[in-house]
């Protein structure tokens, strides 16, 4: 089994995603089976912030349990070698937020894309907030554009696991991504809000789990937005 689970945004510092590590914690035991579970923090997009680490050490391993290991990219500190072993060994990888574009490129000149392409592949629970959310995707409402000093939320093309276009923090994008989603190409989009993630198994969405946000399908109808919300699981 397949398993992706996109968190819209929230503060894993403050334990406003609370509800959701939780969910993916006991999915992560689950696949550890009789020994403890292993979880892999990628803080690529926030250039391997350390104070990120921790705050996803404190939680995952403080509340939950279980084993927080790190695996650094940004300035040298690991071989590909060392990076691949912890990705191969992890029963769960969550990738940080920060710059969506940064990271796939960091990632495709590492080709860590394509080992955690494998890791998806063999069943390991891939989880991932904001920038770490939206890279499986085919098409990204991203915000990578205003981090090196433009003015617009932009569309991408993301890493291509999962069909469809997705925007994080959608409370706090809403008037932008539905004008933007209404005068494109698009026909279908995933919003999702801060402090919800929306599960996808074997590339279908199951379900949305939520801390507080919500999370909605976007679909045009007659030149208006329909918004279905995602029912939790």
């Amino acid at each position: 089994m397949k398993r992706i689970i996109s968190i819209g945004g929230g503060e894993i510092r403050n334990k406003t995603t609370l509800k959701i590590d939780e969910y993916i914690a006991n999915l992560a035991k689950l696949h550890a089976g009789e020994k403890r579970a292993n979880a892999l923090f990628i803080g690529t997009a926030s250039h391997d912030s350390m104070p990120y680490f921790n705050s996803f050490r404190k939680t995952y391993t403080s509340v939950f349990d279980i084993k927080a290991e790190v695996a650094l990219m940004v300035y040298g500190e690991m071989d590909i070698g060392k990076i691949k072993g912890k990705i191969e060994n992890a029963d769960a990888i969550y990738i940080g937020g920060g710059d969506t574009m940064y990271m796939i490129a960091k990632w495709k000149e590492l080709g860590v894309d394509k080992m955690l392409f494998d890791a998806y592949e063999k069943g390991t629970i891939i989880a991932g907030l904001s920038a770490g959310a939206i890279c499986w995707f085919t098409d990204m409402y991203t915000d990578s554009e205003m981090m090196a000093g433009g003015d617009d939320y932009v569309l991408r093309k993301g890493l291509g696991i999962l069909e469809g276009l997705m925007t994080p923090h959608y409370n706090e994008r809403v008037i932008d991504f539905d004008q933007t989603f209404l005068t494109s190409n698009f026909e279908k989009a995933y919003a999702i809000e801060n402090d919800c993630a929306v599960e996808f198994v074997d590339g279908v969405m199951t379900g949305a789990i939520s801390a507080g946000g919500s999370a909605y399908i976007l679909e045009k109808e007659n030149g208006i937005i329909k918004k279905t919300k995602i029912n939790e699981l």
